[in-house]
């Protein structure tokens, strides 16, 4: 039993300094000088590409992966039924970075909507269907919450 905590602490613990540091990636590219078109890192070389210059691309780059991240991250630590409507900004961002990363599309952001309704459409679908199964327990819920307010205030007769 402790170890199950100290490992959901450990989780957890982890989780929380992911969502606190992932938002300071979108800085990394001031630290880029801006006139360069290639840059040398540890991992290999960066390239500007349709951009040209590196420090755009870095910014390009990370500014639709620091929202895919954190809404993935949320995806996953979400126990609640309508967790699946974040898939559809997931799927959007994730086009969206795949555009950045692929030099050969002209217009970023333009064509990630015909690519990204499909999933929205199935993921609607599928919401609204649950929902519908929900419908009898949360107007049951709502009978119950009426009828205690009911309870505590008693009317006058006559």
């Amino acid at each position: 039993m402790k170890s199950k905590k100290k490992t959901s602490l450990w989780t957890g613990s982890f989780i929380i300094l992911l969502i606190i540091f992932i938002p300071y990636l979108l800085y990394i590219h001031q630290n880029i000088p801006r006139d360069i078109e290639t840059y040398e890192t540890l991992l290999g070389t960066i390239k500007g590409g349709y951009y040209d210059k590196v420090q755009t691309y870095i910014y390009f780059l990370l500014s639709k992966f620091v929202p895919l991240a954190l809404l993935t991250i949320w995806f996953l630590t979400n126990k609640h039924w309508w967790v699946h409507a974040i898939t559809i900004p997931i799927s959007v961002y994730l086009f969206q970075l795949i555009s950045v990363i692929n030099d050969s599309e002209d217009f970023v952001d333009e064509v990630d909507f015909i690519y990204s309704v499909p999933i929205a459409v199935i993921v609607v679908v599928i919401l609204y269907f649950l929902r519908s199964k929900l419908a009898i327990y949360i107007l049951a819920t709502d009978l119950k919450k009426e009828m205690d307010e009911n309870m505590k205030t008693p009317k006058k007769i006559g």
